[in-house]
């Protein structure tokens, strides 16, 4: 069974830097895509940056120039860099994986991040 952890999220200062991890444990097979999403309560959960397995990535444009994500296949690990947080950048941030070969996608936790003006 494949289980994700996410981890790093905090109380921030509006100016300020966060950088989330999520390693993925379990019975491993080739992890494909990686991603970090978000969800404020009342709305639908929004892609915030993605990478496939080769490196490419994709950000949502409200955080384009200030977060960064990458991973580190060794470690079966994603992350994210975030630089320059805002007040609207608060809510729960969720990792996502997907497996080669395998329908269907695996969540973490969720981690919550909370900026501060």
């Amino acid at each position: 069974q494949v289980q994700l952890v996410a981890s790093g999220g905090c109380l921030v200062q509006a100016g300020g830097t966060l950088r989330l991890s999520c390693a993925v444990s379990g019975s491993i097979f080739n992890i494909n895509n990686m991603g970090w999403y978000r969800q404020a309560p009342g709305k639908q959960r929004e892609l915030v940056a993605a990478i496939t397995r080769g490196g490419n990535t994709n950000y949502a444009d409200s955080v384009k120039g200030r977060f960064t994500i990458s991973r580190d296949n060794a470690k079966n690990t994603v992350y994210l860099q975030m630089n320059s947080l805002k007040p609207e950048d608060t809510t729960v941030y969720y990792c996502r994986a997907d497996f080669v070969g395998i329908p269907g996608v695996s969540w973490g936790q969720g981690t919550q991040v909370t900026v501060s003006s």
